[in-house]
């Protein structure tokens, strides 16, 4: 009980717990407090349980803990008797009960918390059979079972995949790492892209490529699927090259067997069958029937007590001491015609014996070889299914034997070899250790000699430069082998850029020429465009002096609106040499029919018109 206490305190005091108990203050618990504790556990196990124990009945609490506690499969100690008493403490506290539900608890706690998980969806509701009549019902039952079986079959492949040994963490560092390499792999495409766009007929480059890539697959396609015709090729010769041993062995088998020797062989098998049928299984029938007989009496007959078995013992006795009696007097008899029959009885009786026990060995010898050639045809469609081969048989086995047992000498003399080597490494191995224990006492020596002579640090002085040189010519080798590499590579470069040159000569010809003629025809705009606009500025005057001298009278109507004389205004000419479609839209008016010259006439018809004017208005 100490042990049991000590525990609880210890994984009390624990994670996710904490209650800070020692032996003492734990074993001073008051029955509430005690309910308190259980119940703390059991809210760690299922957070349902999660409950003061001051606010609530102790019924609800009773029935609440053995609810749980039957769920997680708790089994109290002791029978029926116990089982009251196991609940009646648990309703007061007890600690003869808590104890051992607390220890029992707090030892499997991660197995009980999965347990009670499982039990909020896999403990079956029942439903009464008369509600079960309800198509309605029927059917979300039928639904409810159907969800249960995918949620068992989901926990278990989730447990299969938490066992497994996959993480979330290295799943989603790979994911992360693919989908770099994605991005750099489409960053490449798009380069790669760009880069063949400028190659003329890339389009038709691309379709060819496609094709190659599509082509070199179905090669590949086809290489597989003719290795896997050569391999049933070979499969196929080897079964045909079985059955023909086969059927070579069954010839020669039929070839020494006579119709004497298959006659005798028959009556036999028919003997045996003959007396396993007329007298071995009807013996083991009759046996059967009688034990069965006997065993149906005693389950009939009423419970015996003490007394019944007493006097049972004594008719035993009694019965024992009958018979005993009734052979005494039989060898007082002692006929000699009964002495010879009790020995031929004995002798039948023996032979029986004998030959029920060689019939039994013989059904055994036949069940066992049975089972033996269903398990030989079990491991012989085991290894055709993994490696497509039957089993070897007849002579080849036999030369696979002999196979093995020649590769057998070779490993004998290979591991001899092995033996021999590791021999002389340690050989090696001891000669090294000698020769460093030399090597570091003439080490010890030289350098006291340093002392004595003061020169103390020059051997070690004299191998820092050694490997330093050593170093030194690593160092100048690879330094060599640099500048050759970048020697060819700027060999590889200036063959490059000439090859480049010479592609890109006639287009930068062509450039040139091209550059010229822009050129030219840059200053011929140039000059159109200043002859052009000096011309539209002089329009541009011209039209602006006839717009002020446009319109000089004007008057108003009494109904309010203005009425204004418009006044025929000459229109200027344009140079012969300009061109027509140069002049602006604005600057291109109609000519009037009349063209004025004096500046005289062009008054009097202006007076003329105004007074046309007023008289009509």
């Amino acid at each position: 009980m100490s042990d049991q206490i000590k525990f609880i305190v210890d994984n009390l005091n624990k994670e996710p717990f904490r209650k800070n108990y020692n032996l003492i203050t734990f074993d001073s618990l008051e029955p509430m407090q005690l309910l308190q504790v259980l119940n703390d556990v059991l809210a760690e196990i299922d957070p349902k349980q999660v409950v003061d124990i001051r606010e609530e009945m102790p019924e609800h609490t009773a029935k609440r803990m053995l609810s749980l506690l039957g769920i997680l499969k708790y089994k109290p100690p002791g029978n029926a008797t116990d089982m009251s008493t196991f609940r009646q403490g648990l309703v007061i506290g007890s600690k003869p009960v808590i104890y051992p539900v607390l220890h029992w608890l707090l030892q499997r706690t991660n197995e009980l918390k999965k347990r009670a998980y499982l039990a909020r969806f896999l403990i079956k509701l029942e439903v009464p059979s008369e509600f079960l009549q309800d198509e309605t019902v029927a059917d979300t039952n039928k639904q409810y079972e159907e969800l249960m079986e995918a949620f068992k079959t989901l926990h278990k492949d989730c447990e299969q995949l938490k066992s497994s040994g996959f993480s979330t963490a290295e799943i989603r560092r790979d994911i992360s790492a693919m989908e770099g390499e994605k991005e750099q792999l489409a960053k490449r495409v798009e380069r790669l892209k760009k880069r063949v766009e400028t190659v003329p007929s890339h389009q038709r480059m691309l379709q060819t490529a496609r094709q190659l890539r599509v082509e070199k697959e179905r090669e590949g396609f086809l290489a597989q699927q003719k290795q896997e015709q050569k391999n049933q090729l070979f499969h196929a010769a080897q079964r045909l090259q079985r059955v023909q041993n086969q059927l070579k062995s069954m010839r020669h088998a039929a070839a020494d067997a006579r119709p004497e020797s298959l006659l005798k062989r028959l009556e036999e098998e028919m003997k045996f069958n003959s007396y396993m049928v007329t007298e071995k299984f009807p013996k083991e029938l009759e046996n059967k029937r009688k034990e069965l007989h006997f065993l149906q009496k005693v389950v009939s007959e009423p419970a015996m007590g003490p007394s019944d078995l007493l006097e049972l013992e004594s008719k035993i006795n009694e019965v024992n001491a009958q018979i005993n009696q009734l052979i005494e007097k039989k060898m007082l008899r002692n006929e000699p015609m009964e002495g010879k029959l009790s020995l031929y009885r004995q002798q039948a009786s023996i032979i029986s014996r004998k030959k029920e026990a060689k019939a039994e060995e013989l059904q055994e010898t036949k069940e066992k070889l049975a089972s033996l050639e269903r398990e030989v045809s079990a491991k012989t469609d085991q290894a055709r299914e993994l490696d497509g081969t039957e089993v070897l048989k007849g002579d080849e086995f036999k030369r696979y034997v002999s196979k093995l047992r020649s590769k057998s000498t070779v490993f004998k003399k290979k591991h001899q070899i092995i033996a021999e080597f590791k021999a002389e490494f340690g050989l090696l191995q001891r000669t090294e250790e000698l020769l460093r224990q030399r090597h570091e006492n003439i080490q010890r020596q030289l350098q006291t000699i340093e002392d004595k002579r003061g020169i103390s640090g020059y051997s070690y002085t004299q191998e820092e430069l050694e490997r330093v040189s050593a170093l030194k010519s690593e160092v100048d080798d690879a330094k060599g082998r640099t500048l050759d590499d970048m020697s060819e590579m700027v060999r590889k470069l200036n063959s490059l850029v000439s090859e480049k040159k010479s592609a890109l000569a006639p287009v930068i010809k062509e450039l040139r020429q091209l550059r010229q003629k822009c050129q030219e025809l840059t200053q011929e705009c140039d000059e159109k465009k200043a002859q052009y606009d000096s011309c539209a500025a002089g329009l541009e005057s011209n039209r602006s002096k006839l717009e002020q001298v446009r319109r000089p009278f004007s008057f108003w109507q009494p109904s309010g609106r203005r009425l204004c004389a418009d006044l025929a205004t000459p229109v200027p000419k344009v140079p012969e040499s300009f061109p027509s479609s140069r002049v602006s839209p604005k600057l291109q008016r109609p000519r009037p029919p009349q063209t004025w010259r004096s500046e005289g006439s062009e008054k009097s018809v202006s007076r003329e018109k105004a007074n046309t004017i007023t008289q009509t208005a």
